[in-house]
């Protein structure tokens, strides 16, 4: 299956281990991905997402900036597979050339670049959760879910 384009939600806290979790919506259907993701990596994205520059480079735009440096852009993130309870990814260069690297970091690149994202469908359909569009209870009502969601409760998906 190929991948399919996904959209940046963003981060929000699983409660009550207060762990991150970056929330991916696929575009056309109704499926969320969740990623687990640490502290500083839930950072990095928040400030990708909200677009704001800080005054020296950060890991991320460093790594634009030497992809920059060598002719070469970022043009996808694709989230590839999982092992375990990590899943995995790629960012792909308008050079051709394809890095492995984490979801976090592929994501908090693409915001900078403004990339798109994709994700494989097989993964989304296996470990992603059916949440059709829905007025402000069903989307209240998703964010508890969020809020009392493990990784634990989508072992042996």
């Amino acid at each position: 299956m190929a991948p399919i384009p996904v959209e940046v939600v963003g981060v929000r806290i699983e409660l009550p281990a207060n762990q991150h979790v970056l929330l991916l919506k696929a575009v056309h259907r109704p499926h969320y991905l969740p990623v687990w993701i640490g502290a500083a990596e839930a950072n990095a994205i928040g400030i990708a997402q909200r677009g704001l520059a800080p005054p020296r480079p950060l890991s991320h735009h460093l790594m634009l900036d030497i992809l920059e440096s060598y002719g070469a852009s970022l043009d996808q993130v694709v989230i590839t597979g999982r092992e375990g309870h990590s899943f995995l990814a790629e960012i792909r260069t308008s050079d051709g050339k394809t890095i492995s690297a984490r979801p976090s970091d592929a994501v908090a690149m693409s915001l900078i670049a403004d990339c798109p994202v994709y994700a494989e469908e097989e993964l989304v359909k296996t470990h992603g959760i059916e949440a059709p569009d829905a007025d402000e209870d069903e989307v209240d009502r998703f964010r508890d879910f969020l809020d009392h969601v493990s990784p634990e409760d989508f072992e042996g998906s």
